[in-house]
């Protein structure tokens, strides 16, 4: 017998912190309460490119409330509820429906499905995420542009009209508290699409100065930053945008970002490349959208 029809709305991308919602789901689990609703503005760790970890926050029912601890992609097939690296289906598979899993201690507070509950997201946390992910993306872009004059054949581009190094070589990103970790691999399969790595490190003090400036002219100008959604749901397509005096730029993303590229600021990028030559390193800092 299958279970009750799940809905998943999330408010996350236009930067909601609180959300009256409607119980759908509790599950235990290893010592977990795991709570489905009908809505939240949590944004969850993403198993399959888990760069941005998970809102924390506060979940309330009837005057008490308890610490969500984790919060991480699920998907139900109407009867099973599989949550983080479990789920053992691709996002859009028919009769799946992907949510996110609000993960409480077992025991301090009871929640049952039918309940109104107020979901609420620690700001700050939010915010020191949010800044390392748009700074992220900026340093992505202004290092692509700063590498241009390195591929022998046209690449792919990004959205702004320079080779994609970023999305060409990418091989981790990690974001953190006011800043990111980007790791690049600069092998054989980069080389035959046209990227060249001769001199690399010698150049690196220069190409980090290249990349800063950029940076600082693009933080200047306060452009907008906004996450543009193709429907309410957590396996909506979701896109990064944002007014560059480049031009306009947009790069897929599922993660929560500031409103304006001067929150940011300053933001300014280290590189680095390991003994081998074989892996770029770009690390990425920013200034505290609140203060």
């Amino acid at each position: 017998m299958s279970g009750p029809t799940i809905d998943s709305v999330v408010t996350f991308p236009a930067g909601s912190l609180t959300e009256s919602a409607v119980v759908q789901l509790v599950a235990r689990a290893d010592g977990e309460l795991r709570v489905v609703t009908d809505r939240t503005p949590f944004h969850p760790l993403d198993p399959t490119w888990p760069d941005q970890g998970p809102d924390l926050g506060t979940i309330g029912v009837d005057g008490r409330s308890a610490a969500v601890l984790d919060c991480r992609v699920g998907a139900w097939d109407g009867t099973d509820l599989f949550v983080g690296s479990a789920v053992p289906v691709r996002r859009g598979e028919p009769g799946w429906t992907f949510v996110v899993v609000h993960v409480l201690a077992s025991g301090p507070l009871e929640v049952a499905s039918g309940d109104e509950v107020t979901l609420t997201v620690d700001e700050q946390h939010r915010a020191a995420l949010s800044a390392g992910h748009t700074g992220c993306h900026l340093a992505a872009l202004a290092l692509n542009a700063a590498l241009a004059g390195r591929w022998r054949k046209q690449p792919r581009v990004d959205s702004l009209g320079h080779p994609d190094f970023d999305q060409s070589a990418i091989a981790s990103s990690r974001i953190e508290p006011f800043g990111s970790v980007d790791e690049y691999r600069l092998g054989r399969s980069l080389r035959r699409s046209g990227f060249d790595p001769a001199g690399l490190a010698d150049d690196l003090p220069a190409l980090t100065e290249t990349v800063n400036a950029t940076l600082g002219r693009w933080a200047a100008a306060a452009g907008e930053v906004r996450v543009q959604v193709s429907g309410p749901g957590l396996t909506d397509r979701r896109e990064w945008a944002c007014q560059l005096p480049d031009g306009l730029a947009r790069i897929p993303c599922g993660g929560t970002h500031v409103r304006s590229t001067a929150d940011v600021a300053p933001v300014r990028v280290h590189l680095t490349l390991d003994e081998s030559g074989s892996q770029l390193t770009m690390h990425t800092e920013v200034g505290d959208p609140i203060r």
